[in-house]
């Protein structure tokens, strides 16, 4: 008769040996690799770039007698202030000016600039890389050597201080950086993509609507983005051209330099306002910005 302490004592059929657990194998450090390096630089790197950033930012929270101190102030209580002196001082009708040339300047360089580098990429005009120098020569001419006769003309067409004109000047000054970074989309465009609308009978127009626009997109946007940034922090044209009903915000901040001194705190109040539609315009379009300058990097 077989009892229990002779079937646990039984060894597992086929003559297997019973199974036992094994140990826990030691951990592998992980070693520190050259991406770790560059991963500590970029956020160093980054740090230091964001730095000044934050210290405006910051400062516009002080009192003028805490903005200029030596060493500088670090613990302070906050105060609004400055941005209700900044708002006192008429700030909105500047951001207005500045919102109206920059955004109607850089719809008319994207609007005029996509025709343009369509003939120079994917028609090849004659002589398309004199019309590429030429768009590019453009801007080795110096502002200042531009601004006598712009000033004249504006003058003489009754055209000083109206935002139309800034909005004009802003167009001519982005059409070259526009024409160019939408020919480098245009040229990396698939050529069969092209063929075989065109063999579906759609023309230059249709072609351009249904096909071209909306596969360079984030192209568009990301050179909008740029137009966008250079003519909001415009200051030489918009100085000079403007007096008092169609300055910019640039011109404004200069106000704040004065013969009684440098208000800290209240310029950079003013400076962090006059930063924030660009930010809100980066943030908003950060995916298309990525996609736009990636755009034709891998075919």
């Amino acid at each position: 008769m077989t009892t229990v302490t002779d079937v646990g004592a039984r060894r597992p059929d086929h003559g297997q040996e019973p199974v036992r657990p094994r140990a826990p194998r030691p951990r592998r450090r992980r070693r520190i690799g050259p991406g770790f390096g560059l991963g500590l630089l970029a956020w160093v790197v980054g740090v230091l770039f964001f730095f000044p950033v934050l210290w405006m930012f910051l400062t516009g929270f002080k009192q003028e007698s805490q903005a200029s101190t030596d060493p500088p102030t670090f613990w302070f209580e906050p105060t609004l202030d400055q941005y209700a002196a900044v708002l006192g001082r008429d700030f909105v009708p500047y951001l207005l000016n500045s919102l109206q040339a920059s955004v109607l300047s850089t719809a008319l360089a994207i609007v005029l600039a996509v025709p343009a580098a369509y003939a120079l990429s994917l028609v090849r005009i004659p002589k398309w890389r004199d019309s590429l120098f030429f768009f590019l020569s453009t801007k080795l001419l110096p502002p200042v050597a531009m601004i006598l006769p712009l000033y004249v003309i504006a003058r003489n067409l009754g055209a000083l201080d109206d935002v139309r004109t800034l909005t004009l000047v802003y167009t001519a000054m982005n059409m070259p950086i526009a024409v160019w970074m939408i020919r480098s989309f245009l040229v990396e465009l698939p050529e069969e993509v092209l063929e075989a609308a065109r063999m579906d009978g759609a023309g230059r127009i249709r072609e351009m609507r249904s096909v071209i626009l909306p596969m360079i997109a984030p192209g568009l946007a990301a050179t909008a983005l740029i137009c966008f940034i250079f003519a909001w922090n415009e200051f030489f044209f918009a100085v000079n051209l403007t007096a008092s009903q169609a300055a910019t915000v640039p011109v404004f901040l200069v106000g704040f330099i004065s013969g009684e001194g440098l208000f800290w705190a209240r310029l950079s109040a003013a400076s962090t306002m006059a930063a924030l539609p660009v930010i809100i315009a980066g943030w908003a379009a950060q995916r298309w910005l990525v996609r736009g300058l990636s755009l034709g990097a891998i075919k």
